[in-house]
């Protein structure tokens, strides 16, 4: 699932990682002072510049995206979005029902009461979807978005291109009210093996886990059930934005580059100005396996 604070390749000075809790706090505050407050997520800005929003994946925190944030806070004016109810956040509205579309719509209006158009967007997971679908709805709010390891329909990866939202609702239903049953204690304990297959680097791993078994475990619940049953792919031929697509592939799952790439192509096949790239060496949580790989790939996405 997701979550984590990743630290750049050389510790900062005491100067710097003071300042940057500063202006954390400071963004805080002028979030909290904002005319729109958003019910499903909760947002930091920092810098100033153009537009970069930054979305985290399942069961993850803005903390993810700390190595770029750091790099990019002086370039542009960043966006770190949170879901309510992930990584220690109170779960608000977002305790019960759908969480997808009610938080896209969100983001549309925070862009709208922010002023952003022509967006940048990078999204993992989760995010990655919540990006594109923005993307799809809403063409003048993003101009670029790099989607980090997601699908248009996760559905494919167990039923196969022929997956529909009717198959693939049934085992949604019932891996949701499986989890709906577990107590917070056991949802948290079966969280080790699942973030195991997820991410390799120990540090990442780590965090990813503390972020995982910190979130509510309804809202996690609620919100795969609506992935799963989630098909953005009708509206892909639409999308007017520059897309990149990161995708990792790990010799030791077993599956064949040919495979991977053959599997993410094909979904992505009717969107338009798309970029694809493979990112070996990697699991799920590319910017912890890879950093410096995904550190290249996210520049080279700012200079398109």
């Amino acid at each position: 699932m997701t979550k984590f604070v990743y630290l750049a390749r050389r510790t900062p000075t005491a100067f710097a990682a003071a300042l940057f809790v500063a202006l954390a706090l400071i963004s805080r505050a002028v979030r909290a002072d904002s005319a729109f407050q958003p019910t499903r997520f909760t947002v930091e800005v920092h810098g100033q510049g153009p537009d970069l929003v930054l979305l985290p994946g399942l069961a993850s925190s803005r903390s993810i995206w700390d190595m770029e944030a750091n790099r990019l806070q002086g370039h542009y004016r960043l966006h770190l979005i949170q879901l309510r109810g992930f990584a220690g956040e109170p779960a608000g509205v977002n305790a019960s029902g759908p969480v997808i579309q009610p938080t896209v719509e969100e983001l549309h209006n925070y862009f709208q009461a922010e002023g952003v158009t022509d967006a940048t967007v990078i999204g993992h997971s989760l995010g990655g979807l919540m990006g594109l679908i923005l993307t799809e709805r809403y063409p003048n709010d993003v101009k670029r978005l790099m989607i980090v390891d997601s699908l248009p329909f996760s559905a494919v990866l167990m039923a196969g291109p022929g997956a529909t939202v009717a198959t693939a609702e049934r085992r949604a239903t019932l891996l949701r009210d499986r989890m709906l049953r577990e107590s917070q204690d056991a949802y948290a304990a079966s969280e080790e093996p699942t973030v195991a297959r997820m991410v390799k680097s120990p540090h990442g791993r780590a965090a990813a886990l503390a972020a995982a078994k910190a979130s509510d475990h309804a809202v996690v619940a609620e919100v795969l059930y609506d992935d799963m049953i989630t098909d953005a792919r009708p509206g892909l031929p639409t999308v007017k934005a520059t897309v990149t697509v990161l995708y990792p592939w790990d010799a030791s799952t077993g599956v064949s580059q040919t495979a991977i790439d053959n599997l993410y192509r094909s979904v992505f096949a009717a969107l338009p100005n798309k970029e694809m790239i493979r990112v070996d060496g990697s699991y799920h949580f590319i910017m912890y396996d890879q950093p410096e790989a995904f550190d290249q790939e996210v520049r080279r996405f700012l200079e398109r």
